[in-house]
C-alpha cells in the first residue's frame, strides 16, 4: 500500500529546526512497520494549524493528489499537525472520510475511527491542542505588551524586502507592477524563475498584492 506523508511546522523558526525531521521519522517508522510505501512527502512551512485549506497550500496539494492518482492514505505524526483548531480538525477528518480516504496519525492510530469513545477522545485532544495554542498566543501577546510598555516599541514581523536577499525580489515586484503587470502575472513570473517566497513556497496573487500594499 502507498501513502502520502504530511508534515507541518507553524513557526518560521521551526523550519530550520528538527520539526520536519522528527515528523518524517515518525511517519517513515510507522510506514516501515506496517509495510506502507510513502509515495510523496508534503511539507507545510510556517503555517498555523488553525488555517483552512485556502491558506494551507501543501495540504491542499496533498488532497488534490489523493483525488488524482489512486493513493487513498495520508500519514501524519499527530493530529495537531493536521489542525490545532477542533472545528478545522473535525471538518478535515469528515471530508477525508466522505471521499473514502484514510488518515493515520502515528501517535494516535485509532482516533480516526467512528467509534463514539474514540471520537470523544479525539475531540478532547483537539480541544486541548486548540487551548494550548491559545494560551501560547496569549503569553506571547502579554510579553510583547510588557516590552512595548518598557521600551516604547516592540517589532513585529518585518515587511517583505527587509530581510537579506529580499530587496532584489521586491524591486522586481514593484517594477513589474509599475509597468502594468497584475499581481497574478507577477506571481506566475516569479514561480517560473523558481524564486521562492520568504517561507519557501510558491507565489500567489494575494501574496503579491499584500506586499505591494505594505510597501506602498
Amino acid at each position: 500500500m502507498k501513502a502520502f506523508a504530511y508534515l507541518r511546522v507553524s513557526g518560521i523558526g521551526q523550519i530550520s529546526g528538527d520539526g520536519f525531521d522528527r515528523q518524517l521519522l515518525a511517519c517513515e517508522t510507522y510506514a516501515a512497520i506496517h509495510e506502507i510505501e510513502i509515495a510523496e512527502v508534503f511539507r507545510e512551512n510556517g503555517i498555523s494549524g488553525t488555517k483552512d485549506l485556502d491558506n494551507r497550500p501543501a495540504l491542499a496539494s496533498l488532497l488534490a493528489a489523493l483525488e488524482e492518482n489512486g493513493i487513498k492514505t495520508l500519514i501524519c505524526e499527530k493530529l495537531d499537525r493536521i489542525a490545532r483548531d477542533l472545528m478545522v480538525q473535525e471538518a478535515i477528518i469528515a471530508d477525508l472520510r466522505k471521499k473514502g480516504f484514510t488518515l493515520i496519525s502515528t501517535c494516535e492510530p485509532d482516533l480516526c475511527s467512528d467509534d463514539p469513545s474514540r471520537v470523544l477522545i479525539r475531540q478532547i485532544f483537539g480541544a486541548l491542542a486548540q487551548w494550548d495554542r491559545a494560551m501560547t498566543c496569549q503569553k506571547l501577546r502579554a510579553a510583547r505588551e510588557r516590552k512595548k510598555a518598557k521600551t516604547g516599541r516592540c517589532e513585529g514581523r518585518k515587511a517583505y524586502g527587509m530581510l537579506p536577499d529580499e530587496s532584489p525580489v521586491l524591486y522586481v515586484i514593484q517594477t513589474m507592477h509599475s509597468g502594468g503587470s497584475k499581481p497574478s502575472a507577477i506571481a506566475d513570473w516569479l514561480n517560473l524563475q523558481s524564486t521562492p517566497t520568504r517561507h519557501g513556497r510558491k507565489w500567489h496573487a494575494a501574496t503579491i498584492h499584500k506586499i505591494l500594499t505594505r510597501s506602498a
